[in-house]
Order: C-alpha cells, then sequence, then structure tokens
C-alpha cells in the first residue's frame, strides 16, 4: 500500500504522478475504517481528500502556515503528518482531537473549530511574515458553508486590499452541514457552472510565460486583463475584493489541483482559488445523504451511518415548538445553518413560511431576531451554546438593552464530548445571567423542557432555555408541576416565580445543580446517606433572575453547601450564590463550589470528564466527606 510509506509530509512530496490517484482511494477507505470505528466527521473529510493530498505536494506545512476554517476536513491533513497510527484514539479522552490543535503537532497551524475565521487569522499571519522578514507561504482553507459568516468578509475585504501574498482555498460543496444558503450560494452556484474563465486564465498566463520578460508583463497588466475578462465573464465579488481569482477547479483531480495551487502561490498576491468538491465523496452512503454523514457516531461501513432520528433534547424541543406554532402564527424558528443539529427538521416541514435558515451567522439571527421581536413575532432561535458566543453583542445591544422578547433555544448546554473544547457549552452560564433582563431556564428532562419551552414563549423580555447534548440522565422527575404553570389546553401561561424545587430532605449538607447535573446530586445524596450524612438536595429550575431563597434557607439549616456545575468558575451560579450568603449574613462551616474552574474541559465522553473533572456523584460525595471528617475530628479535639 502507498499509505503505508507516508510517514510525513515530505513522503507525499516524493510519490510519482501517477501514485497520487491510488493513494487518494487507499486514504478514503482509511477514513471509512477509522471513523466507522471513533465516530467523527466524515462526509467532509471525503470530499477534500485530492485537496489535502496536493496541498501537501506544494506547501511545506511544517514551515508554510496552512489555516484551516472550522476544521471538519483535517482528518486527511492529520493522516499525511506523522498521525496515522494514532486514528484509533480520534475523538477520545487524551487521544487524537478531530480539529487542528497546534500542541499536538508543528503541522497544525492555528486552532480551528468555529467557522469564518481563518481568512482573517492567515492575513495575521501574512502581516507577521512580512514585518518580522521571514519567508514562508501562508495559506487559508475555507469552506463556501463559512461564507455565510461575516467574519469571512471582513478578512477577505482586507486581505484583497492588502496586497500581501496568501492563497484562500474556497472548498466549495454546496454544503455547510445542511444545504448552503442565500446570494453567496447562489453565486458560487454560477461559478461552477462556468470552468472557461479559468482555462482562459490559465492559457493566458502560459502564453505570456513564454515570452522574454512575460513574467513582468503578466504581473503589470492587471488592467487589460480585467478589461479582457469583463468582455467574457462576468466580474468575480473576489476579484472586485483584490484577490486574483482562479476557478472553479475540479477538487478531485489532484494533479490539476497541484499545478494550480503551485501557480497560486507563485503569483505573489492575494490569490483565491476555487475549487468545487463533493461531500462525502467517494462512499455512496455519505455521497447520498452528505448532511447525515457530517458529525456520525461508530457505524457498520457496509451499511453507512445511521441516520435513525433519536429522541433527545433537540428532538424534543423542536417537536413542542412544532405544537406551540399550531396554535400560535407569531412562533417562527431561526437556525443558523443547525436545521437538522437543532431539531428543527419538522418545524421546517410543518411550518416552512416560519422556518429562516440564515447560515453561519449567529450575530445576524440574533439581531434578525429582535426586529422580529420588535414587530410583534415570537422568535425562537435555536442554537448550539457555543455558536452562540458570536451574539453575544447582538443579545446585549439589539435585544436585551430594548427588553425584546426572543427566545434562544441554547442546545449543547454544558459537556457535549468528543468535539472537545472548541464546542463544549461552558461559557454561556457567566454571559447569559450577567445579562440585565434576561431569564435562564434550566430544564433537567424532557418534561420539563417541554414546560419551559412553553413558559419562554409566555415571558416578556430575553429568554434563554438551555439544555444539553443527548439524552434525559437519570433524573427523570418532572418537577414542572410544582415550578411551572403549565396549562395542558396550551394556554399560555404566566411564569409562577418559583425558581427552584427540593428533590431531597436533609440536614447535614445542602447540595445544589441544575440541568442534567441533577442526577449526579440524587446519587451522591444516596452514597453519602450510606456514610451517615444526610443531603438536602436543591434543583434550581431559574438561574436568571436568580432567586436564592430556597437555598439560602436550606443552607441556614444544613451550615454546609455544595454548588455543582460544568460551566467556568468566574460567573458561575456557585459564586453567585455565595455572594448572596454573605449579603444575607449566612457563612456556612462548609462552601465546595465544584466547576471547571478556569480551564477549558478537552474531549472525552460526558461521564469520562465528569469523572475526570470532579463532577460526577463519587468526587461530590469524596468532597463532601473529606471536610465532614475534618469538621469531627476538629471537634474531637477540641
Amino acid at each position: 500500500m502507498i499509505l503505508e510509506r507516508i510517514a510525513s509530509p515530505a513522503d507525499v512530496k516524493q510519490l510519482s504522478r501517477e501514485e497520487l490517484e491510488p493513494l487518494c482511494g487507499e486514504l478514503r477507505r482509511f477514513l471509512v475504517e477509522s471513523v466507522s470505528r471513533t465516530g467523527g466527521h466524515l462526509a467532509s473529510n471525503l470530499g477534500a481528500v485530492e485537496l489535502t493530498v496536493a496541498l501537501h505536494r506544494i506547501y511545506d506545512t511544517g514551515r508554510d502556515r496552512l489555516v484551516f476554517d472550522v476544521g471538519h476536513q483535517c482528518y486527511i491533513h492529520k493522516a499525511l503528518t506523522g498521525r496515522r497510527e494514532l486514528f484509533g484514539t480520534l475523538r477520545q479522552l487524551e487521544g487524537l482531537s478531530g480539529f487542528p490543535k497546534p500542541g499536538e503537532s508543528v503541522h497544525d497551524a492555528f486552532v480551528a473549530g468555529h467557522a469564518s475565521n481563518s481568512v482573517t487569522v492567515a492575513l495575521g499571519m501574512a502581516r507577521g511574515r512580512t514585518l518580522l522578514g521571514e519567508d514562508y507561504a501562508v495559506a487559508a482553507l475555507i469552506g463556501d458553508g463559512a461564507l455565510t459568516g461575516g467574519l469571512a468578509y471582513e478578512g477577505l475585504n482586507d486581505a484583497g486590499a492588502s496586497g500581501e501574498p496568501l492563497v484562500v482555498i474556497l472548498n466549495d460543496n454546496g454544503m455547510s452541514i445542511d444545504p448552503n444558503v442565500g446570494g453567496v450560494a447562489t453565486h458560487l452556484g454560477r461559478l461552477r457552472l462556468r470552468p472557461g474563465y479559468y482555462r482562459f486564465k490559465k492559457g493566458y498566463h502560459a502564453l505570456l510565460e513564454r515570452l522574454p520578460g512575460g513574467r513582468r508583463l503578466y504581473q503589470f497588466n492587471h488592467r487589460i486583463k480585467d478589461s479582457l475578462k469583463r468582455a467574457i465573464y462576468p466580474c468575480s465579488m473576489f476579484e472586485d475584493m483584490g484577490f486574483t481569482y482562479l476557478g472553479p477547479v475540479d477538487g478531485h483531480n489532484v494533479e490539476q489541483l497541484c499545478t494550480t495551487l503551485a501557480w497560486a502561490r507563485e503569483l505573489n498576491a492575494p490569490v483565491l482559488l476555487h475549487v468545487h468538491t463533493v461531500k462525502g465523496k467517494g462512499y455512496s452512503p455519505a455521497e447520498r445523504q452528505p448532511e447525515r454523514s457530517h458529525g456520525v457516531a461508530p457505524f457498520d461501513p457496509a451499511l453507512g451511518p445511521d441516520c435513525a432520528p433519536k429522541t433527545d433534547f433537540s428532538y424534543v424541543f423542536g417537536h413542542e415548538l412544532v405544537e406551540l406554532a399550531g396554535h400560535d402564527k407569531r412562533i417562527c424558528a431561526v437556525t443558523a445553518a443547525m436545521a437538522e443539529g437543532a431539531g428543527l427538521q419538522e418545524f421546517a416541514a410543518a411550518w416552512p413560511k416560519r422556518f429562516f435558515d440564515v447560515g453561519i451567522a449567529e450575530g445576524h439571527a440574533v439581531a434578525m431576531a429582535a426586529g422580529m421581536a420588535k414587530q410583534g413575532l415570537r422568535p425562537v432561535f435555536a442554537v448550539y451554546s457555543s455558536f452562540l458566543q458570536r451574539g453575544f453583542d447582538m443579545l446585549l445591544h439589539d435585544v436585551a438593552l430594548q427588553g425584546l422578547h426572543v427566545v434562544l433555544a441554547v442546545d449543547r448546554a454544558g459537556l457535549v464530548g468528543a468535539d472537545g473544547p472548541t464546542h463544549h457549552g461552558c461559557q454561556d452560564v457567566g454571559y447569559l445571567t450577567q445579562i440585565p433582563g434576561m431569564t435562564v431556564l434550566c430544564p433537567s428532562c424532557f418534561g420539563e423542557l417541554r414546560a419551559m419551552l412553553r413558559a419562554a414563549l409566555a415571558l416578556e423580555g430575553p429568554v434563554a432555555v438551555r439544555y444539553p447534548r443527548g439524552g434525559e440522565g437519570v433524573f427523570q422527575g418532572d418537577t414542572s408541576s410544582r415550578s411551572l404553570v403549565c396549562q395542558r389546553e396550551r394556554q399560555y401561561a404566566d411564569w409562577d416565580g418559583a425558581p427552584a424545587a427540593r428533590l431531597r430532605e436533609g440536614g447535614d449538607v445542602t447540595l445544589v445543580s441544575y440541568g442534567t447535573l441533577t442526577g449526579e446530586l440524587l446519587d451522591a445524596a444516596e452514597l453519602l446517606a450510606s456514610q451517615g450524612v444526610e443531603a438536602e438536595v436543591v434543583k434550581l429550575h431559574r438561574i436568571a433572575p436568580l432567586d436564592p431563597a430556597l437555598v439560602l434557607a436550606s443552607v441556614r439549616r444544613t451550615g454546609r453547601l455544595l454548588v455543582l456545575e460544568d460551566c467556568v468558575e468566574n460567573g458561575s451560579i456557585g459564586q453567585q450564590l455565595a455572594a448572596a450568603l454573605a449579603q444575607a449574613g449566612i457563612a456556612p462551616r462548609l462552601l465546595l463550589l465544584r466547576n471547571l474552574k478556569n480551564a477549558f474541559a478537552p474531549q472525552g465522553t460526558v461521564p469520562q470528564l465528569r469523572r475526570l473533572l470532579g463532577l460526577d456523584a463519587e468526587a461530590v460525595t469524596a468532597a463532601v466527606m473529606a471536610r465532614w471528617k475534618e469538621e469531627n475530628h476538629e471537634l474531637s479535639v477540641d
């Protein structure tokens, strides 16, 4: 096998031209076999095989800077840069990351995980190279889905005008996760149908290369070139930004890709290379349904990824929203290219005129929702917690400042698992609870999610309902009947003001949490009871505005408090409760805040991460018992 001879990018450069296509076939088979065992991003990587091989033929990623956008398509890059033997650990605890990670390899130039920043980062690197007088090439690999993000255009606008030599490779597969939407997608679709411009430009360059002084003539002949271009081909928006536009190029013709990349690098100017690829290329299940083969769990390669719908928080949210929308024509659903991931496929089918996919543009989604709310609609923006970070300014300025009734369905809140630190939803508690007028509700089970979504639509002002990835977990007791007013006739009711519920009584220590971590506290209470410590368990339904009354009353009795959260410590609910205790003049003998402190959580399964980070029932029990024994020892000494 050719692949077995590849230990580094240098080995790719040594291959003959005839070996490149067979290598691509071997890489595809390796990719399907590996991802079928570990899970991961499949379709996007299958579509970028030839492009990645070509990049490593032309660039030296140990010296040159290759910046990935999002990073969903980096697996082949990792396999060619000495990490093929590590793919058995892909996305696992202490294993190979599913995204570019500079700490993992010198060949990973920059961290990736979120969309639309690659051109901006690449421009920064190019300017660093120029100012420091260094010699290396810079390239950014960005997908057409990321072009729906405003940051991409900020970077393109500046990079094109800068004159800095860099190559932006646009991997155009017509997909982000769901099919791309908007004017950019339409424009790129038209470009795909007109490869003649690329052929003309290539021939023009080749002709001048054969003439004495031709290279210099080509570089200084932009006005003539533009006139000829405009006579035969509509102006490219990228050239209007200052880029030399090349393409579209067949992204599965590795020989043509090598030739064109080499040419783009030699131009010594801002270049945009438009590459047309097929997401899922070479593996029929992924080609047929690329959106279903984006992020996959382990599967049988003979059958393809399991596309059966699963009953999880996202599904329950989407199903409930469909029903609620049938009773209120003002309800609209908004997504940022995550209709399927956020559970909105059913809503899109049932109420297509009230469903809006804005592409990878979270800030735009929030601001648009503000406009909708201002005009009397009830927009619900379903978004992953880690992606909502991009809309913080809009939340503060466009929504909260005017007290507009925008509902945020904050999916993937807390630890999410294998996608790791770029995707964990561990920041939203801190920034959402600091926004004036924001209500934040935290269901622990499907029943509470349904009730809280109905309540969120009945409230005034901005409201967030945050819930984790996956299923309910251990605790599935619906406490909404005690904390929320819910009319089964689907008549919207007022929030009744009860922010919390006592799930278990005890006199020795108060255990507080929210969401699915509640299950860990109930398990911990059982373990503590077996050791003679009776714990009172309080579950918070609402963390903003925070009403600490039930917690304060409990701590007055127990004298001890432990707060469990899968968020960073600064701005955590534990800190807010500690401040409330101090203001109330309550000084507990024990105050334990169990959270992520101020660190990024690594990748791994959620149970593994809870155990590693001290957020599971056993860790809670051990922490309480350690202090309990210290107290008893001090009393015995006294």
